[in-house]
């Protein structure tokens, strides 16, 4: 197994800085980057862990925390195990802060994210590949739309509102997409109904876009978090064949 060495970074941005996470093979190489964006609860201990798991896959990956304008992470508490009873709480306290980061503010944060790898030498030169979950999945595919030359591939997993009928809905980018995409969507997601699914395929078939949208069928949204009660053993390892081998691919 390769040996992973993990610790945490500044992200300058034209707002402030963004605490982040960043893992990567202990060996003194440089390694394709990857951007890993967080779901609404945000950077902590189990996504450390999902990015060890890609660095343990020969990736630099970086976890910003992409609510920074409102502190360090965690930018509200959290239990060790997010059960049912404890999301409407926490949510109160997340609501407003997912609001305020419009699409303008995320995608010049992901500029931010973006540059930052290009300069490390931990990365190699070349596009990126990125992964988001959850709110994450909607960023990842912001990013890949916004800044193509940097994106080589990009997965969204139980994503929600993808592909709205508001004007600045994620899949709208879908035209300026140059990468690989995949999502693996929730079964029975009230964040992504059977109409956003088909929007979505729709708009990056109409595109051109190469891609592969598939339901995880009896999995719930946050199917890939282990630390909450929506976590899909199944589901999640399902996830990290089709991740890996995307970037196996693309990078």
């Amino acid at each position: 197994m390769t040996a992973v060495r993990g610790s945490s970074v500044d992200v300058p941005t034209q707002d402030g800085t963004a605490d982040a996470y960043l893992a990567h093979p202990d060996d003194g190489q440089s390694h394709p980057g990857v951007l890993l964006y967080m779901d609404a609860f945000g950077l902590r201990p189990h996504l450390a862990k999902m990015a060890d798991r890609l660095a343990e896959a020969g990736y630099t990956v970086l976890v910003p925390n992409v609510f920074y304008r409102h502190g360090r992470a965690p930018v509200v508490d959290l239990p060790e195990f997010i059960d049912p009873g404890s999301r409407p709480e926490i949510f109160v306290k997340l609501g407003p802060i997912m609001r305020s980061l419009t699409p303008e503010l995320a995608m010049r944060d992901a500029g931010a994210y973006l540059r930052w790898l290009a300069d490390s030498p931990l990365a190699t030169d070349g596009p990126v590949g990125i992964t988001g979950y959850c709110m994450g999945a909607a960023l990842a595919l912001r990013t890949a739309g916004t800044y193509p030359e940097r994106v080589a591939a990009a997965a969204g997993f139980h994503g929600g509102n993808l592909a709205t009928e508001a004007p600045d809905s994620p899949h709208l980018v879908a035209d300026h997409v140059t990468a690989e995409l995949y999502f693996g969507h929730a079964d029975q997601d009230h964040a992504l109904p059977p109409e956003q699914i088909d929007r979505l395929e729709e708009a990056l078939t109409r595109a051109g876009v190469r891609h592969r949208c598939e339901v995880y069928p009896g999995a719930r949204h946050g199917y890939t978090q282990a630390d909450t009660a929506a976590y899909n053993a199944e589901a999640a390892e399902r996830h990290w064949t089709v991740l890996l081998e995307l970037f196996g691919r693309a990078l």
